[in-house]
């Protein structure tokens, strides 16, 4: 591959992504890193997220890729900004990073009727507050209620998500987050890993809630933003192909891999930092 287009995650759930990004771009090629070394991302500080992130995009700038994903809830809410407004103009200003609680945010009031919105997301996430400022950009008159679950991306890891002691987490987060506001009628997975929650979630969920995951929503996002800006999409490799990229063992990698992707995956290690 030349010129691929880089995915960044803190893990693995940035594979749930990437399987929507090949699905609406099947021609193009694609560079997947997990700095799964030194996940989880959700609990650390602004400073950290954003040396680690940092490190990451530079790491697949230096790998050919002009544009990069950041398919990963809290390294967008922690470091984009500060990676697009800070680092790009001065040292890469041909190349661009985007993330994922944008595209989320400009369309997810569509699907409300109360206008009453649930999160459910990490800690960072969550603290950051990006979800109630974009979504306010958009949606003004839309009332946002967050929930931190720290508790789901080791269920998914550990593949407990799905025993009954895993259930009952997941229920009670749900309990916790409807408590806060009954009127809620949509609900965002605002993290990568939660899509394989979706189907837990929705048999728990009352009927009228609508269960928002993000992968089409950022996968759309960037075929459009692909279309607007031909001089980016012109630059990126189309030969089909897709690699991956670990800092942890990469036969641990590519054996949790398969929960969260829809192919075998054969990664490789790298150092980051």
């Amino acid at each position: 591959m030349t010129n691929p287009i880089g995915v960044f995650d803190s893990g693995y759930g940035g594979l749930t992504i990437l399987t929507e990004l090949k699905n609406k771009l099947p021609n193009h090629d694609f560079l997947y890193l997990g700095d799964n070394a030194r996940t989880p991302y959700g609990t650390r500080s602004f400073e950290v997220v954003y040396e680690f992130t940092l490190q990451a995009v530079e790491y697949l700038f230096s790998q050919g890729c002009e544009l990069v994903i950041l398919a990963c809830n809290t390294a967008s809410a922690k470091a984009l900004r500060s990676i697009q407004q800070n680092v790009l103009p001065l040292k890469y200003p041909e190349k661009r990073v985007l993330g994922v609680i944008r595209p989320s945010s400009e369309i997810i009031g569509n699907y409300s009727k109360t206008k009453n919105i649930g999160i459910f997301a990490t800690e960072g996430t969550v603290k950051s507050e990006s979800y109630l400022i974009e979504i306010e950009k958009f949606f003004p008159e839309i009332m946002v209620t967050q929930h931190a679950c720290p508790i789901w991306v080791p269920l998914i890891e550990n593949s407990i998500h799905e025993t009954l002691g895993g259930k009952w987490f997941v229920e009670n987060d749900i309990k916790l987050l409807l408590a806060k506001n009954s009127k809620i009628d949509t609900i965002l997975l605002a993290c990568t890993h939660y899509p394989l929650l979706a189907k837990i979630i929705q048999e728990i969920l009352p009927e009228n809630v609508n269960l928002i995951s993000q992968g089409q929503i950022v996968a759309k996002s960037l075929v459009d933003y692909l279309q607007r800006h031909q001089e980016i999409n012109d630059k990126c490799s189309k030969n089909s192909k897709i690699e991956f990229l670990t800092t942890e063992n990469h036969l641990d990698f590519d054996k949790k891999a398969s929960q969260f992707f829809s192919e075998i995956v054969s990664s490789k290690t790298v150092r980051l930092g």
